[in-house]
This record gives structure tokens, sequence and C-alpha cells, in this order.
């Protein structure tokens, strides 16, 4: 009964065995990359995709992001609170992780990425200081911290995404515009050793210059003379002048592009002999193989009457940047906008960093499924050829991720004078080809505003 209800639970997956979540929720994708994001937002909500109960945290921090760009913040905040929550709360269904060993991991419940539980208190906290709720962007800064902290702890390896540069940036940036000088010059420091640390040798990004503006700032103002010092001769400003400070300032984020979509690769694999009853699943080429004995006189003439099978694995796939050039011009001076955040290359290492997991997984997957053939040989060749062709339609890894998150982060601080300040945004294309766009900010005297720009301009995925 087991085999035979094994193989009913595989036939009902043939249909969406091949392809990628992304490819299944093709609508909604389409409305949110055209910018239609009313049409993107029904569409998640009839999505039959979505509304899966373990596809959760991704109705939720699609949601939340779609609302934080029409600008309804208060109910963008109640989506991502929903998936901090899941993420605070996840517990593993231990019948479904058995399951997906027969079938595929699908059918399990999205946990999701690392840089996936950070990115939902990033636009928290964005949301809140768009609304001058500044206490409660720090609380989502604190939350922050904790699970950066989750993270660190999670990984002991040097090597792997275990801190995030932006993501202490950010605090800062905070603390500044609530006056709290102290904590932003820790913020602003610990940024500066991660993106020195970690990023340059990660992801080959610098520390934006607008951080090295800020963190001089702010231990001028703390009256660290020492720390002012040092850093001053490191970034070679010996003629920077931290008392020029402006009426106003807005901190302008530029979401850049789309992020990676998840698709999978696969390897065929065979079945072949060796000495001492050991068979081998061994790939053309022999790049890759898993060894096993087998004992038993039928199991191993039905092994060696074996064709190919397929094992799948996840992957990221790019989804290059259309703009790679962006600057604010407002009183005849130009502010460029500098990467903070490079999610397309967080991404591909966050997956990176758990392939060795994937890769065992997914060979354990492979060799139950065909433990389970072979078995079932042995009663019924009929039955054990079509778990065989069913093994091999329904193996397929797992491709969900959010979608919807920019490629990169770039943002600057533009300083303002009281009153109407006209400002113009100009993306530039990697063929010099400028996009122009103009704001109109009115502002109060120490007064700091925040402005999310996005654009969804991508090329398509694999170009």
């Amino acid at each position: 009964m087991l085999r035979k209800s094994t193989i009913i639970v595989s036939l009902m997956m043939l249909v969406s065995a091949c392809a990628s979540f992304y490819e299944v929720s093709h609508n909604f994708n389409e409305q949110f990359e055209n910018g239609n994001i009313d049409q993107a937002l029904a569409e998640l909500k009839s999505d039959k995709q979505y509304q899966k109960s373990n596809v959760q945290l991704l109705y939720y921090v699609n949601l939340g992001l779609l609302r934080s760009m029409k600008g309804d913040y208060v109910k963008s905040n109640k989506a991502f609170e929903k998936a901090y929550l899941f993420g605070e709360d996840y517990k593993v269904n231990y019948l479904a992780e058995a399951a997906s060993y027969l079938t595929n991991p699908t059918i399990t419940v999205y946990r999701g990425e690392d840089h996936e539980h950070l990115m939902p208190l990033y636009y928290k906290a964005l949301n809140f200081m768009k609304m001058n709720q500044y206490e409660d962007a720090l609380v989502e800064c604190r939350r922050l911290n904790i699970r950066l902290q989750q993270l660190s702890d999670k990984y002991k390896n040097p090597k792997k995404y275990q801190r995030d540069a932006f993501i202490h940036n950010l605090m800062g940036i905070i603390y500044q515009a609530n006056g709290d000088w102290n904590n932003a010059f820790i913020a602003y420091r610990n940024a500066l050793e991660i993106y020195e640390d970690d990023y340059a040798t990660m992801f080959n990004l610098s520390a934006p210059d607008q951080l090295k503006k800020d963190l001089l700032v702010s231990a001028w103002r703390m009256g660290f003379t020492d720390e002012y010092n040092t850093y001053r001769d490191k970034f070679g400003w010996t003629d920077f002048d931290p008392t020029k400070q402006p009426d106003a300032d807005l901190v302008f984020f530029w979401h850049n592009g789309l992020g990676p979509v998840k698709s999978e690769w696969s390897v065929n694999f065979a079945v072949t002999g060796g000495p001492d009853n050991l068979f081998v699943l061994e790939n053309e080429g022999q790049t890759m193989s898993f060894p096993f004995h087998v004992y038993d006189k039928d199991d191993r003439s039905s092994l060696s009457d074996l064709r190919m099978f397929r094992v799948a694995f996840p992957k990221y796939v790019e989804r290059p940047l259309y703009f790679n050039r962006g600057e604010i011009t407002t009183d005849g001076q130009h502010y460029s906008l500098q990467v903070a955040e490079d999610i397309n290359q967080i991404a591909f290492k966050s997956l990176q960093d758990r392939m060795a997991l994937e890769f065992s997984k997914t060979l354990i997957r492979a060799a139950l499924k065909k433990a389970a053939e072979e078995s079932l040989r042995k009663e019924s060749k009929g039955w054990g050829a079509v778990l065989g062709a069913v093994n091999a339609f329904t193996e397929k890894a797992d491709t969900r991720n959010w979608q919807t998150l920019p490629h990169s982060i770039a943002y600057t601080r533009v300083p303002l004078h009281e009153g109407t300040n006209e400002t113009s945004l100009t993306l530039t294309t990697p063929d010099g080809s400028d996009t122009q766009y103009q704001f109109t900010y009115n502002v109060k005297k120490g007064q700091t505003l925040f402005h999310t720009f996005t654009s969804l301009e991508a090329k398509p995925a694999g170009y």
C-alpha cells in the first residue's frame, strides 16, 4: 500500500514537475515587472501558487513589498510583521520532510533564505522612517541586530555570509535621524568593518563614501577626536569639514532592478557495476559518484538493467541590471548613488554556502527513490517501470524564492535647504542613455527625509 500510495502522490505532482516557481506564477511576475502594482496585487491574492500554505512566507513578503510601493505603509508593515513572525515561529514538519524524499522538496514549507529574513525588517524600518516614526524604526533595528547575531551564531566559518554591512549602515542612518549620535557611530563603525573584512572579498563591494562621511560626522559630534582623526587619515580626507551641516537632508534609497530567480540544474546518473557487490551512481564524465553495496542477487540483477536517471539541484539565475549608474542633482550639485547592498550576489552566496547540504539531501532522495523502484520491480516489473517513470518526472529542485526583491540597493545623503527643493534623478545605462525623474521636497529645518525609488527595468534572466 505504501508503494502504491507513493506512486499516486507522485503522479499528482507531474503537472508542475518541470516548471519553476517563477514560471508557474507567471501572471503575477509579469504584472510586477511591468510596474502594474495594482494588477500585481490582485494577481498575488488570486494566484493559486501563493495561496498554498507552504509558501506563506513568500505571500507575506510580496504583499508587504507591493503595499509599500503603493505608499500604504501601515498595511505593508502588517504583512512584513507576519513574515517576521513566520521566521520566529517556524517549525520543521517532519512528515512533509520525509515525504519530500519520495517526491521532491517543493511539498515542504518554504523556510526562506537567510537574507529573505533580514529584508522584511529592512522594509519595515523604511516604512516607519517615511512615516516619521523613528522610535518604531529603532525597534526594527534592534530586531535586525538580533537576527544578525543569530546569523553569526549559525555560521562559524568566516567565509560564509553571516554579517550584513548594509543593515548595520541602515541602523546608523536611523540612529542619526533620531539624534542618537553615539549608537550611530557604533553602527557606522561596524558597517565599515564588515564592508572591509567581508564584502570586499565576498562581493567585491567596498564601503560607500556616504558611510565614511557619516562615520566622520558622528565621531566629531560625539567628541571622539582620536577616532575622527584616525578615520579621516585612513580615508585620505584631510580637508573634510564636519562642521558644514545643511538645514536638512534627504536620504535617498535606489532599489535597482530585479533580484535573481531560482531555477534548477540536473545531473544524469547511471548505475555501474563494480567488484565485491559495489555499485556506483555515476554521471557522465565521472565528475560525481555515489557508491553503495548490494548483496541481494535479485537486486544486483535488476540494478544491472537500470537506465539513466536524473537528479535536480537548485540554482540562481541573474536578471542583469538595465541601469548601472544613478545620480541626484540639486542646486547645481551632483550626488552619486553608490551601491550599498548587492542582493543578487548575496542570494548566490547564501545558496552556495548550503550547497553541500543540498547535495547530500538530493542524493539521499535519489537513493531512496531507486531503492523503492527496485524493490517494487521484484514484485511487479510493470509497477516498477511506472514508479521509475514517475520518479524521473517528479525529480525537481526547490525553485521557490522572494522574486520581487531588487537586484541591488544604492543610496546617498543629499543636503537640502529649508523650504522647497527641486531635485532630479538621472539613471544611466551602460551604453550612456539617460532617464530622468523630477522630485520636489518641502522640508523644515533639522528634518531628515527618506525617499525610496524603485526601477524595475532589468535584462531577461540569463541574459
